[in-house]
């Protein structure tokens, strides 16, 4: 994947971001950057979901942004998508194991969302 804007010029750790043709942090932010991907993420960090279940999770999302954000996560390889040979249809979501590597960052955003407001 890469990007447009993958200057090492602005970045602070630009000495050690010269190894990557995209600079690490304009990468993630491009994977996690969408109205609905950040929650999307986080949900399926307590297992795999149903499309219903995420839906009813994010109720100011509508069906085709969730199905666009799913799309865009799935194939950037973060979450899988499983769907049931039965009627009618079953569609699971859940995080692969690339994905299963955000969890820890994703905590660390909740953590700070609690630290920020009791600081309020």
């Amino acid at each position: 994947m890469t990007t447009s804007f993958n200057s090492h010029n602005s970045c602070h750790n630009r000495e050690d971001c010269r190894i990557f043709e995209t600079c690490p942090m304009v990468l993630v932010h491009k994977l996690i950057s969408g109205k609905w991907k950040i929650l999307i993420l986080w949900y399926l960090c307590g297992g795999s979901l149903r499309f219903s279940d995420l839906k009813r999770k994010l109720p100011d999302v509508t069906q085709k942004m969730l199905t666009n954000q799913l799309r865009s996560l799935e194939e950037d390889g973060l979450i899988y998508r499983k769907v049931y040979p039965v009627f009618p249809p079953k569609v699971e979501y859940g995080l692969t194991d690339l994905g299963d590597g955000i969890t820890p960052m994703l905590k660390e955003m909740y953590t700070f969302g609690i630290e920020y407001s009791s600081n309020l």
